[in-house]
């Protein structure tokens, strides 16, 4: 099954540093980065920031992408980026300041474009000024609610006490969506997306501005204290899931978790398919497909957050394995099919079911 693309929605009011934390992912040389600009204005600023340091663009000036009623513009966009030629990895959407996010997430969620998948909305916002920017733009409040991820940065503008205080306060308003701290938009790439085993030839020449632009100067070390490192949780298992404890955890997912991927075994007597499990924030996408030949029948996750209690979701994986008391039968999977693509065709899921 052909590997989606994830497109990244980066988000935020005016000044919170989308344009830096976008800089930042394009300058670790792990991945080959697609950009839609929506710059709101003129000038487009932001294009000519990012200038240099991407591998495909596609920049929109004098308009916000949000505005588009025809989502094939949109698809249009994707498809350039997307295609095999440019070996593209992940696209990342800067937002406008000005645009609406919600719009944004249904143009992605709803493309017919079997290449793309939706990466999660990653709402950026200004440790220093959140508050006055809370009380000028009341929106921000269910902006941050659609969020996937929020990323507090410029968190070296402000001590510690009030940094605690401000991730707490938003923690609520967000209720259990993880929130991020960092400072000029560092954040681990490994977060967001897999950055994909390349030899170092193949990336050397990706970048334009290096030196120029290298990060040196930030005083990584003493900046260290300042970020959150990502937490993780691997879970393999030989015994076969209940698919409705499954369900019943991505649904009510461990505080903190942004991403969840892998494969599962279910335990319902005569189902022998594989299903893939894509899932960004409160998006679960299962792909039913084949085992490969010689390949071990066996539940294999990776559970990725901020502040993820590791032992906690730890502990909930492994209360999804199937005890034999609690039969199963096909209509226990009514809950997995919910989140199955409807452009995967009966043709595809009877031939996974068959081998």
């Amino acid at each position: 099954m052909t590997r989606r693309i994830p497109v990244l929605i980066v988000a935020g009011f005016l000044g919170a540093g989308k344009t830096t934390l976008l800089n930042f992912l394009l300058r670790q040389r792990q991945a080959r980065i697609g950009v839609v600009v929506n710059d709101f204005g003129a000038v487009n600023i932001d294009a000519m920031l990012v200038a240099g340091q991407v591998d495909a663009m596609v920049s929109m000036g004098n308009g916000c992408v949000c505005c588009a009623v025809d989502v094939g513009e949109l698809d249009q966009m994707f498809t350039r980026l997307a295609h095999p030629a440019n070996r593209i990895d992940v696209i990342v959407v800067e937002a406008s300041g000005l645009a609406e996010p919600r719009n944004l997430i249904r143009m992605v969620i709803g493309t017919d474009n079997p290449r793309i998948g939706y990466g999660g909305l990653i709402e950026v916002v200004d440790a220093e000024h959140f508050r006055e920017s809370r009380d000028r733009h009341p929106e921000l409040a269910s902006h941050l609610r659609l969020a996937d991820l929020v990323v507090v940065n410029k968190a070296d503008r402000v001590p510690a006490e009030r940094l605690e205080l401000l991730r707490r306060e938003i923690g609520e308003l967000v209720r259990g969506v993880p929130v991020h701290a960092t400072t000029h938009g560092r954040i681990d790439p490994e977060l967001l997306f897999d950055p994909p085993e390349r030899s170092a030839p193949t990336m050397a020449e990706q970048l334009s501005f290096d030196e120029l632009l290298h990060d040196h100067d930030h005083g990584d070390a003493d900046h260290h204290h300042l970020h959150d490192d990502y937490d993780s949780v691997s879970f393999t298992n030989t015994t076969d899931l209940d698919p409705r404890r499954l369900i019943a955890l991505l649904e009510d997912p461990p505080p903190g978790l942004f991403r969840a991927k892998g494969c599962v075994a279910f335990a319902v007597p005569g189902d022998r398919r594989k299903f893939l499990l894509h899932m960004v924030g409160r998006h679960v996408v299962f792909e039913p497909t084949a085992w490969s030949r010689g390949e071990t029948r066996e539940t294999r996750l990776v559970l990725i957050g901020s502040g993820l209690d590791t032992a906690a979701a730890e502990a909930r994986l492994r209360d999804t394995v199937h005890t034999a008391e609690e039969p199963l039968d096909e209509q226990t999977l009514l809950g997995v099919w919910r989140y199955v693509p409807r452009e995967l065709s009966d043709d595809e899921v009877s031939a996974a079911a068959l081998i």
